[in-house]
This record gives structure tokens, C-alpha cells and sequence, in this order.
């Protein structure tokens, strides 16, 4: 069990859809959650940025214990049609600032380890991560890159004491399939509630579990 009282936690993307609902659940388990977004000017895609990010959580309030990554974009599209552009951007926001963000923040979640304390990651890969979707090439891509490297970096980081969690859920009710960088969104099927993906989330989090498949939704 993880005890989120007092537990300091920085939320990426806490504007969104699920990362208001999963900062809000946090604050409500008793955890101090400081919360980062682009809509506040913080484009983590600098990894000085990051840094100063990470930093000025510390310098509020005194540690990290918790780092919850659920920025994010979005492209609708033919394989064959997409810009190059656009695969960057999908890459850098879903994939090589979600890396940084995990890799700056290692020696910190370390010392909350060693203070006693039970340090975790979340991601928010989704199940495109486990089942690519056509018309969603590039983003299925970049989220398994992410997925990949927490199933991966978090063999290392449990041997510090630090938990990494992937979470997958499938298609959830929020407004980010509105606002993509390019295309449009095609017909989804029933939208899963992202109150209750929060919720499961945090129920994650609290009982310590290491993984969490689109089948745990």
C-alpha cells in the first residue's frame, strides 16, 4: 500500500482531461500535488524546462515523491498523408519529453526512497500502445516508444526503490480527440468515463500495482 497523505506529487498535463480529474483524486487522497501544463507557459518539450519544473517543485515543497505524466497530442490521418511535422511534434510531446521528464526526475524520486518513502511513475500510454490503430499510425507509435521505455526503465528503477506504472486505458471521454494536430477524429465507439479512469488510476497508485493493461478498465 501507498500512502498518498502528504505524498508530494507533480502532475504533467494538469489541464487535461484526465490529468485535472487524477490531480483533483490525488489532492482528495491527502497528497500535495503541484501541477504543470503548457496552457501555464511550461513547454516541457525543453529539457531545461523540465528541469526548472522539477526544480521549483522541490523548492514549494521540499520533495518529490510522485510524478504523474498525462500530457499528451493527438493526429488523425492516413500513414501515407502525414506531415513531418506533425510526426515530430507527436514525438516530442508524447514520447522524448515524457522520457526526460522520468529520467530528470530519477535522483529525486531516489531520495524520497531512501527517506522511507514509496516513489512512483505513472504514464499514460492508452491501448493504442498494446493495439495500433489505423488512421492513428504515428500516435500509436509514439505511445508505444513511451510504453516501451517504462516497461523497460522500470526493471532499473525498482531496484531503487522506485515504482513505474503504464496505464492503457482504451478510448476515454475527454476533449483531446477535438483538438488534434492534424486530421480529424474518426466515429469512436463508446467512450470510457474518465472520472472512473482517474479513479482506477489512483487505486493503482494506492495499492501498488505495476501495470495496468487496457483490460484493467
Amino acid at each position: 500500500m501507498t500512502n498518498l497523505q502528504g505524498a508530494v506529487v507533480l502532475v504533467v498535463g494538469a489541464t487535461g482531461g484526465l490529468g485535472s480529474r487524477i490531480a483533483d483524486q490525488l489532492e482528495s487522497h491527502g497528497a500535495v500535488v503541484a501541477r504543470s501544463s503548457k496552457s501555464a507557459g511550461q513547454d516541457l518539450r525543453e529539457p531545461s524546462v523540465i528541469r526548472e519544473v522539477l526544480d521549483a517543485t522541490k523548492a514549494q515543497h521540499g520533495r518529490l515523491d510522485g510524478l504523474v505524466v498525462a500530457s499528451g497530442v493527438v493526429a488523425f490521418g492516413a500513414a501515407s498523408e502525414i506531415e513531418p511535422a506533425t510526426v515530430e511534434e507527436l514525438f516530442a510531446v508524447n514520447t522524448t519529453s515524457a522520457i526526460q521528464l522520468i529520467t530528470q526526475s530519477q535522483s529525486d524520486l531516489v531520495a524520497s526512497a531512501q527517506d522511507g518513502r514509496e516513489p512512483f511513475v505513472v504514464t499514460l500510454s492508452g491501448v493504442v500502445a498494446e493495439t495500433p490503430v489505423a488512421g492513428l499510425a504515428a500516435y500509436s507509435a509514439s505511445k508505444a516508444g513511451l510504453a516501451a521505455f517504462v516497461l523497460a526503465a522500470a526493471r532499473e528503477y525498482r531496484r531503487a526503490g522506485i515504482r513505474l506504472v503504464d496505464a492503457r486505458p482504451g478510448h476515454t471521454g475527454t476533449s483531446l480527440s477535438e483538438h488534434p494536430i492534424a486530421g480529424s477524429a474518426p466515429r469512436f465507439g463508446a467512450a470510457l468515463d474518465p472520472d472512473h479512469v482517474a479513479a482506477r488510476i489512483i487505486t493503482a497508485i494506492v495499492d501498488g500495482e505495476k501495470d495496468l493493461p487496457s483490460t484493467a478498465f
